[in-house]
Parts: structure tokens; C-alpha cells; sequence
């Protein structure tokens, strides 16, 4: 089973190929929210690498959220489209989920946070496996305060924190947790789509798969246009 694995959530544009659960290429540009311009041509270069064509993927996935508005829209309009026209079916993966299994067979809990601005961080606690089923979800996804997160952390084992809020809150983990906080190398903080895929992969694999007309994205919160609108109507 051939997937083709996009996460378009946050500053990175990342593409890959998960066939079997092994990855067999992937891309990932970290320059500026232009995913309407790359995304394509990347998929389109991975394939050709590979030797392959769109209608060689057996589904598509992608993250679905939270993190950029504009940039999951894209994202998961990109693999609709494709997954439509092939009539084949995707899988939606949450953002801190792909984040999480960046770090699979961390002995202790897992936490993403993906900045969401005023000193808010998406987030969810996981729990990590050195086993094939990786991760498990022992929170619900939230958008929260840092302070506030900090606070309410469990405190019985390790933490492992990935995601860009790390660049920004890192030194106020560590002050605040010690030696429970572990920040991994940078390369692995920000999203994948191998993860993505792999995640994907799995799902897959036990027949979770929906048609592409299902496939929405998942936002903890309005997007600021929104929000603006509201006040504009309230006053």
C-alpha cells in the first residue's frame, strides 16, 4: 500500500512516501507559508523520483489541524482534489498527532505545542511505547496557556515537548519542570509528513479510511478574521 502523506499546518511544507510503512521519499521546505505555490510542484517532484504516478498512491493524507488556517486549507484541498479525481480514499491525521509520532518509542509522555499566539499553545499529552502502536492519546486536543499547561502536566515521568512553541517556551519548561523536561534535537520539532504518513499507514492498515468528501479540518478555535468579524458585529 503506496500513501502519499502531506502536512501543511504550520511554516513547513512536507511531502512523503509511506509504501508498507516504510518511507521511500519525502521533501520538506521550512521557508516562508508559500504551500500554495510549493506543494504541488514538490508532490510532483517526489513521484517523478520515485517513479511514480498520481495514480499509483492507494490513499492520501494529510494533516488536518489545528495550527495555520490557510495553510491546512490548502493542504487538505490538495489531497481532496487528488483523492477525488482518482477516486481514491484519505485519511485526516490532527497535527499533534504527526508531531507526536516524531518522537515514538520516547519512554514517557509526549507533549506537542504548536503556537497559537498571545502565549497560547495547541496542545495534547501522549503517552509513548517502544512498540509498533507508538502512541496513545491520554488528553484532549486544547488550545491553552502556557502557564496554564505547565500547571496541570503530569509529573510522574519524563516529558518530551516538540513543535515550534518549543523555540519560544523552551527555557520556561525547563525552568519550571527541571529535569523532567527533555527538548529533543531541532530536527525533529517541526511537522513531517513521514509521521503524518505512518500515522496514516496505521489507520490505514485497519480499514479507518473515509472518502474525500468527509475529510474537514480541525480548528480548536475561530480563525483571527473570524474573531474580528464578531467583535465587528457585537459593537
Amino acid at each position: 500500500m503506496k500513501i502519499l502523506a502531506i502536512d501543511s499546518s504550520g511554516a513547513v511544507a512536507s511531502v512523503a512516501v509511506i509504501e508498507d510503512g516504510i518511507v521511500t521519499g519525502e521533501y520538506s521546505i521550512n521557508n516562508k507559508l508559500t504551500h500554495s505555490q510549493k506543494l504541488m510542484p514538490m508532490i510532483d517532484q517526489l513521484l517523478k523520483s520515485l517513479d511514480l504516478k498520481p495514480c499509483d498512491i492507494d490513499v492520501f493524507g494529510c494533516a488536518i489541524g489545528p495550527g495555520s488556517f490557510t495553510g491546512l486549507r490548502i493542504g487538505i484541498s490538495i489531497v481532496k482534489g487528488m483523492a477525488q479525481a482518482l477516486d481514491k480514499p484519505v485519511v485526516g491525521i490532527p497535527t499533534l498527532d504527526g508531531l507526536a509520532w516524531n518522537l515514538s518509542g520516547f519512554l514517557g509522555y509526549i507533549c506537542p505545542i504548536i503556537d497559537a499566539r498571545n502565549d497560547n499553545v495547541y496542545t495534547g499529552i501522549y503517552s509513548s511505547e517502544a512498540s509498533e502502536s507508538g502512541i496513545s492519546l491520554k488528553s484532549e486536543y486544547k488550545a491553552i496557556h502556557i502557564k496554564e499547561l505547565i500547571e496541570t502536566l503530569p509529573n510522574d515521568k519524563p516529558i518530551a515537548f516538540v513543535g515550534d512553541a518549543v523555540f519560544k517556551f523552551k527555557e520556561l519548561l525547563r525552568e519550571n519542570l527541571g529535569g523532567l523536561c527533555f527538548i529533543p534535537s531541532t530536527h525533529l520539532l517541526l511537522q513531517k509528513a513521514s509521521s503524518v504518513g505512518y500515522a496514516c499507514h496505521l489507520l490505514a492498515s485497519t480499514g479507518k479510511l473515509v472518502s474525500a468528501y468527509s475529510l474537514t479540518p480541525l480548528y480548536l478555535r475561530t480563525s483571527q478574521a473570524e474573531r474580528m468579524q464578531g467583535r465587528i458585529l457585537i459593537f
